[in-house]
């Protein structure tokens, strides 16, 4: 029975799910190499999914292709993350000044404010569920900006700092501290105080970034390890610095 293109796709999209969960779990390891004849075989696929999906993830800046060696998940290039981070700073920077000049500005942030201030025991704990409220506070701020141009371009740069932000809500202590600096922030916004909230946002997103760095350097370190068959400490841990 020949299947049908929806199916077709069906399987694509789950297959390029599988894929980026291996690499968002580090099952696949920035640098690793492979053909479509091992994806396939990893994921119980045929080759045409498996090359769907492939070419999705690359275009999400996932993985790469070249004509000799084949496929290779992306290594990571912190240097790249550090200038998203600076261009996401600046976008939320502008959009802080916009929001502070609006007329109806509390109608405006009522609905980010429910969200951020509620009591600490109805607060998220859920990882994903953080992790999409939080990339939420932020494309919020900038799209009742009112600027669409900007919100495009923030929406790119959060989608492509996704795979280390989910990171920074491993900790108990990153959430909380991730719901009383946005109350804070919209707090202050509110009370149009531009310089001391863009202040408080570059602070936040600064602290949001280096813990995800040190993390995600952590969580590399532990990946090759056990990939290696290492055991104890034969080896000293990364720095954040590194």
């Amino acid at each position: 029975m020949i299947s049908s293109p929806r199916r077709g796709k069906q399987l694509a999209d789950k297959v390029y799910q599988d894929i980026k969960d291996d690499i968002f779990e580090f099952r696949l390891l920035p640098g690793d190499r492979f053909s479509e004849n091992e994806m396939a075989q990893r994921t119980g696929a045929s080759r045409t999914p498996v090359r769907e999906a492939l070419f999705r993830l690359e275009r999400e800046g996932y993985v790469e292709v070249s004509p000799r060696n084949g496929w290779q998940v992306k290594p990571f290039d912190f240097h790249y993350f550090e200038e998203l981070y600076d261009v996401r700073t600046v976008l939320e920077c502008a959009a802080v000044r916009r929001l502070c000049e609006l007329e109806n500005l509390a109608d405006t942030l009522q609905p980010l404010m429910a969200l951020w201030s509620v009591p600490e025991d109805q607060r998220l704990r859920d990882i994903s569920g953080v992790l999409n409220l939080d990339e939420n506070f932020h494309s919020e701020l900038v799209r009742t900006a009112g600027n669409g141009e900007m919100t495009r371009i923030h929406q790119n740069i959060t989608e492509r700092l996704r795979i280390i932000r989910r990171l920074d809500f491993t900790k108990r202590a990153r959430i909380d501290a991730t719901y009383d600096e946005h109350h804070t922030i919209l707090e202050t916004i509110l009370h149009r105080r531009v310089e001391p909230a863009q202040i408080m946002l570059k602070a936040h997103i600064e602290a949001s970034r280096n813990e995800v760095r040190k993390i995600t350097l952590h969580m590399l370190y532990e990946a090759r390890r056990q990939g290696s068959g290492e055991t104890g400490d034969a080896l000293p841990a990364p720095t954040s610095g590194s």
